[in-house]
């Protein structure tokens, strides 16, 4: 199916840490940051779509460097890839500290989304054509990382996941 879709898929999402958002480290709550982070994703996946879609999974989440009381969030997040029915978006984490004027990389993670109609039975997503450099190394590493999720969630046979074994196996020139 394709449908015509605005290619940039690319969000940003800003928000401040307050005490209700801290445990008792003055560190932001890490389910807090997983919400923010699926909606932030959700939003992507929407856009790519122009549908509502329902998280399907996501994939191992870093937790690099501690965000505090008082920090600004910025979560960029973008659709790396448009499968069948699903999407994969990656998020990128920034914690902010205006008064010392500091940025660090807190976070970074990809989630799958699938798109749903107005019943709640999946659709086929529009696909994605990637335009940069770092768009084509990102929509090439996204078939990888579906194989893995999809042998780890038992859906698929390892022996059946060709880009996972070109990874540890490659063919003898």
């Amino acid at each position: 199916m394709k449908i015509k879709t605005p290619q940039d898929s690319h969000t940003i999402m800003n928000e401040l840490v307050l005490p209700n958002d801290t445990n008792t480290l003055n560190n932001l709550m890490g389910g807090r940051l997983l919400h923010w982070m699926d909606i932030a994703a959700a939003i992507a996946a929407q856009k790519h779509c122009n549908r509502i879609v329902v998280t399907a999974s996501v994939d191992t989440v870093s937790f690099k460097h501690p965000v505090k009381l008082g920090d600004v969030i910025s979560i960029e997040s973008k659709v790396t890839r448009a499968f069948n029915t699903s999407v994969e978006v990656r998020l990128d984490v920034w914690a902010q500290n205006i008064p010392s004027g500091t940025r660090i990389k807190s976070n970074e993670a990809y989630y799958t989304f699938v798109a749903l109609d107005e019943d709640s039975h999946i659709v086929s997503v529009p696909e994605l054509t990637p335009q940069t450099e770092e768009d084509h190394m990102f929509y090439a590493g996204a078939l990888r990382r579906r194989q893995l999720r999809l042998v780890l969630a038992g859906r698929m046979d390892p022996h059946d996941a060709t880009e996972l074994k070109a990874l540890f196996f490659p063919e003898p020139i």
